[in-house]
């Protein structure tokens, strides 16, 4: 769709600037290992920017100082055009309060959005009640060839120990790439997980599964250098083809402290589904990566998968105020603990079966007999 309103009509009905290229918006790139980079281009005065070419990027994002409820209200659209053809794209809304990240931010983001190869861009912007925030920013991120590595790519899978589900193969940060210089060098750790937060990513569906990668390479990029956060906010992810990635570092097999779901951070993992699942029907490799993942996780700490739990919320812009104890399923989706669409309509429809997947895998019909101990005649 594209905008061909009046000036006049601009000027009545919006608060909507579409500004040419000029010095106030000079583009700042940052260069990361691999070939990475983020192009950062203000936005002063919150106005938007009109159609212009650009170094090529992959995913985008707006980012301010001060709260994301400073943009309560706002309508915010981009468009941009594709590297290979030269063709724009629709409109694509971006997500002003998306509920994920630290439980403490130091500044506000949308939710990133997944573009492909691009090279142009344009922003149509209409503020909310509480007007602009200051320092308002477009980030363009390049996720490159990634950090080339030694160690080990993939950890493979492991057979059950009593009283666990197997774990699945699982990518390394080394396996997709992950420049470990960006991130905060310490790793921070909660109590035994006993909950598994569900997103998605919010990006293309129809993606090569060999894609993905830079994908995450993108979101890690995003998190670290727009939204300021310690290292990639999810725990884990998982592609259309059900290859479980590790996220934040730390240890995969440890209770890392993630930045995914808003108030509850502690004592649970996020894994975000690489795609958008408003519409699309979730694929059933990714579906079945998803429970095995849960599965292998909660049994770490003899939580079942198709049990419950509960949580300490620790803010206010969660759904539950904070120090509210609120009960979960041991596998919900992020919608539950926050307002936000997250995971997307089909696969929250899918998290019913998906715990009862889940939990079979954690009976201990599917561990093989203790060897020490002997069978019974």
């Amino acid at each position: 769709m594209r905008l061909s309103l009046p000036a006049a009509l601009l000027a009545a009905c919006t608060a909507v600037l579409l500004l040419q290229p000029a010095a106030t918006a000079t583009p700042h790139r940052r260069d990361q290992a691999g070939g990475g980079s983020t192009t950062t281009i203000p936005l002063p005065a919150g106005t938007g920017l009109a159609p212009r070419g650009t170094r090529p990027f992959e995913l985008l994002g707006l980012d301010w100082d001060g709260p994301a409820e400073a943009l309560a209200g706002a309508v915010l659209r981009v468009r941009t055009r594709n590297a290979a053809t030269g063709r724009w794209s629709d409109w694509h809304r971006l997500e002003a309060e998306p509920g994920d990240g630290p439980d403490h931010p130091a500044h506000s983001a949308t939710a990133p959005l997944w573009t492909g190869r691009s090279d142009g861009v344009a922003v149509d912007l209409r503020p909310g009640p509480a007007g602009v925030p200051p320092g308002l920013r477009l980030d363009l991120v390049d996720p490159g060839r990634g950090a080339p590595h030694t160690t080990v790519r993939t950890l493979p899978a492991e057979p059950p120990t009593k009283g666990q589900a197997p774990r699945p193969p699982i990518v390394t940060r080394a396996g997709w790439g992950a420049d470990e210089s960006l991130r905060d060098q310490d790793f921070d750790y909660t109590g035994p997980v006993r909950e598994v937060f569900v997103h998605h990513t919010d990006s293309a569906t129809d993606y090569a599964c060999a894609d993905a990668p830079r994908v995450i390479r993108a979101i890690y990029q995003y998190h670290v250098r727009t939204n300021g956060w310690r290292d990639i906010g999810y725990n884990f992810l998982v592609d259309r083809c059900g290859t479980v990635y590790e996220g934040r570092a730390g240890g995969v097999d440890l209770p890392v402290h993630g930045a995914h779901t808003l108030g509850f951070n502690t004592d649970s993992a996020g894994v975000a589904a690489i795609g958008t699942y408003t519409e699309d029907q979730p694929p059933q490799p990714l579906l079945d990566g998803l429970a095995a993942l849960a599965a292998w996780k909660l049994g770490l700490t003899a939580q079942p998968a198709d049990g419950r739990t509960q949580l300490t919320s620790t803010s206010n812009a969660s759904r539950y105020p904070k120090g509210t104890v609120a009960d979960f399923d041991a596998v919900s989706g992020h919608r539950d603990a926050v307002a936000t669409e997250c995971p997307g309509t089909t696969l929250y429809a899918s998290l019913p079966a998906l715990r009862t997947a889940a939990a079979h895998l954690q009976t201990p019909a599917a561990l093989p007999p203790d060897p020490l101990t002997p069978l019974t005649p």
